[in-house]
């Protein structure tokens, strides 16, 4: 029996899902877009304000999902961070490649003016900026680590992640707040 097809009463839990999918179980694979493809979705829009190109982004995260299935690794996380991280990269690969399109368009009709020294300033540390987080969210706890990942880059409320981990919606807090405290520690450490 596949954990696309659970023992009555029971859902199969992510890890049983993808383990089906890597498998190669086309079923498993529509399991985890049910479970996850209205907040893959929720994520996409966020990023690229678009309706058409949000759902492009979850169409573009479960093909590249099947494509890439040999590669979801459990001890890196859970199945759900890796679902919204992957549909959030396709968003933010969709958006850049519209933006593309659109400069490429607005040059052709003789409209495309090169940014304002400012704004290549700005956006080089705001890529810094995003890096250096980056790169303490990493040092956080893993339980901490992993409620704010889903909280701020998953766009989950508490109670969706509570729900998700099957913990109790103060211990979703407390931990967002815990791995929130920390990280204001270790950015004004930083910016110091």
């Amino acid at each position: 029996m596949s954990a696309a097809e659970p023992a009555a009463g029971r859902a199969a839990d992510d890890d049983e899902v993808i383990a089906d999918v890597k498998a190669g179980s086309v079923d498993a694979l529509g399991v985890l877009y049910d479970r996850y493809g209205d907040r893959a979705y929720r994520i996409a829009r966020s990023v690229c304000h678009d309706d058409g190109r949000a759902q492009e982004a979850v169409q573009e995260t479960f093909i590249s999902i099947w494509m890439t299935r040999g590669n979801y690794e459990q001890q890196r996380g859970k199945v759900a961070a890796w679902v919204l991280t992957i549909a959030r990269h396709r968003a933010i690969d969709i958006a850049r490649r519209n933006q593309a399109h659109a400069a490429h368009r607005a040059s052709d009709e003789g409209l495309h003016t090169l940014p304002a020294p400012a704004s290549v300033a700005e956006h080089v540390t705001n890529q810094a900026q995003a890096e250096d987080l980056r790169g303490l969210l990493a040092q956080l706890p893993d339980a901490q680590r992993e409620v704010v990942t889903l909280a701020f880059y998953g766009q989950l409320t508490h109670t969706e992640i509570a729900e998700h981990l099957n913990l109790p919606a103060g211990t979703v807090k407390g931990r967002i707040r815990l791995g929130l405290q920390r990280l204001r520690g270790d950015i004004d450490r930083v910016a110091c």
